[in-house]
């Protein structure tokens, strides 16, 4: 049997009291319509974040449509508080059409102001005839503006593909809603800048660096709702290919990308997979396998998402629901219910294969991030993210990284990649000073938007995108062969670095992103193994270390593990 589309609706609507609780409902307040909490309430944020307006549409969808189990339709409040904050939204927008999400002045050019854009568009196009008309002016200048900003495309480093999927989706909703020919001309303009992202010959989507399953799933959504109503034969290939791509991102243990994509996320947006689903087989198993895990409260449901994010979920998973395509008698299997067979995807270094009871999948552009699956029992047998410890200066390095530099392929029964070692960025905090310095840089240049944007860009290359090898080199080896499988590490420090820690095979992330990280139960089952001192004073004299596992008993998941050191 087939899951039931009510899934989406239940999710969903289970977190529409969390939204109107996060939203300030006083009319007599300054902050009227604000859906963030931290600010109007708490007082702990000095700016209102104003991607937390995206919620708008979620109460909008409520309002407005039948879900099971939907007691908000039609209730006179919700138009009042979902009106209030399309109006607050327009309140808090720079003059040059902008928003800020995480930081004042930032001026973020889709997010925040594409993905908010889109948002209110949809929101407004819901309520429009029922929204007061001083209040509907206003509303609809600010997307004008709004959707102008976006159009002139980005100046900040955003080099997201799910960004540019989104700058195409907000301004070709704003033509569609004003009528506006140059908002139709920044259309065309922003899809050729997306399709720079797009790797056509593979079928995957640039997410800085490389390829996030997560957000690929997310430019399927974006794209999807602008075929809707835009049905050109490119925008259908680029989601034929990008649909496809996913596929093998489906684990057999219910769960969806993760620590093997270049951003961590192992959230799955539906909505785009439902739209296509009659016309691409493939999509309607995909979506239905994941709207069957979603309903065991895998993935990254709703409910344990933080208040920042929880607000593109749940109209995400509303709109599933209004546009759920019924299932066909049968559906395509998904690549780990194949036969056996073996894939590598050399621009994305993204290895897939299906041998015996195993289903493996790796990232070699990670610096061989891997994850292996007993495919039958629909459980994970290794989820493995490499190398990481901690040297004597402080440094936390690992063999994880989005690096053009290693050197990586296929090999007899598997794959190799080796490289070296990367200082990992991400364990930077503020501290009441760096805040202070920091805001004080924020008023004296964010009048600027041109200046805005160059900080930015300058952000995102420290904390994110900055890889700073060290000198330690990492050698990764896998082979699956006849219901034998084994992982073969070796790691060598070349010049004067002092190892006080080292750990390999566990789950851990080496990159800032914001929408990752949320807790999955499958973590619990992930192990990892903690060098010893002997072996670790032996690499820290210059004598290599060597790693061998091979899988000692398929049906209990253990692993042998044999630890060695030899000569230069």
């Amino acid at each position: 049997m087939y899951a039931s589309r009510d899934i989406y609706a239940r999710r969903a609507l289970s977190q529409v009291s969390r939204l109107l609780g996060n939203q300030d409902r006083d009319a007599y307040s300054p902050t009227y319509g604000c859906l963030h909490r931290d600010y109007w309430l708490y007082k702990t944020s000095d700016f209102p974040d104003a991607v937390r307006q995206f919620g708008v549409h979620a109460l909008a969808l409520v309002y407005r449509h039948d879900f099971p189990g939907n007691f908000y339709k039609g209730q006179p409040k919700m138009l009042e508080w979902t009106t209030a904050g399309l109006s607050f939204w327009a309140q808090i927008q720079h003059r040059e059409g902008s928003f800020d999400e995480f930081y004042p002045y930032e001026r973020g050019w889709v997010g925040p102001t594409g993905f908010t854009t889109y948002a209110i568009i949809e929101a407004f196009r819901l309520i429009q005839d029922e929204v007061p008309a001083p209040a509907a002016a206003r509303v609809g200048t600010a997307i004008r503006r709004a959707a102008r900003f976006i159009a002139r495309g980005q100046s900040e480093e955003d080099h997201l593909a799910n960004h540019h999927a989104m700058g195409c989706l907000a301004v070709w909703k704003a033509y569609e809603l004003l009528g506006d020919g140059e908002l139709k001309e920044g259309f065309a303009r922003l899809w050729k800048g997306f399709l720079q992202y797009h790797h056509a010959a593979e079928g995957w989507c640039k997410e800085y660096d490389g390829v996030d399953p997560g957000y690929l799933s997310a430019v399927v959504s974006f794209l999807g709702k602008i075929y809707q109503t835009n049905p050109d034969p490119e925008i259908f290939e680029v989601l034929q290919r990008c649909v496809e791509f996913c596929g093998p991102f489906v684990y057999p243990n219910g769960f969806y990308a993760g620590s093997l994509g270049s951003r961590n996320t192992g959230h799955f947006y539906p909505h785009g997979f439902e739209i296509v689903a009659g016309k691409i087989p493939l999509a309607a198993a995909i979506a239905e396998n994941m709207l069957r895990e979603l309903g065991e409260g895998k993935l990254v449901p709703p409910e344990i998402m933080s208040d920042r994010y929880v607000v593109y979920r749940v109209p995400e998973l509303l709109q599933a629901y209004l546009d759920y395509t019924p299932r066909p008698a049968s559906l395509p299997p998904l690549p780990y219910e194949r036969g056996p067979f073996r894939k590598y995807f050399p621009a994305a270094g993204i290895y897939v294969a299906v041998e015996g009871d195993y289903y493996v999948v790796a990232n070699l552009a990670k610096g061989g991030v891997l994850k292996v699956f007993d495919r039958h029992r629909r459980r994970a047998l290794l989820n493995d993210c490499g190398l990481i410890g901690q040297l004597t200066d402080g440094r936390v390095v690992s063999s994880q990284g989005v690096s053009a530099i290693y050197e990586r392929g296929e090999a007899e029964g598997g794959w190799t990649v080796s490289g070296f070692f990367m200082a990992v960025p991400t364990h930077k905090l503020f501290t009441p000073l760096k805040n202070l310095l920091f805001r004080a840089t924020l008023v004296a240049v964010g009048w600027s938007p041109r200046l805005s944007h160059l900080l930015k860009g300058y952000i995102r290359k420290v904390l994110i995108l900055r890889e700073r090898a060290v000198p330690v080199r990492f050698r990764r080896r896998f082979r699956v062969q006849g219901g034998e499988m084994e992982v073969h590490d070796e790691v060598q420090v070349e010049r004067r670095c002092r190892f006080t820690s080292l750990r390999v095979g566990d789950e851990f992330y080496v990159r800032f992103v914001p929408q990752s990280r949320f807790f999955q139960s499958q973590e619990l089952d992930a192990r990892g193994h903690t060098i010893d001192a002997a072996p670790l004073e032996r690499l820290n004299a210059g004598e290599r270390l060597v790693i061998r596992r091979a899988m000692a008993d398929a049906q209990q998941g253990e692993w042998k593990i044999l630890i060695s050191s030899g000569n230069r």
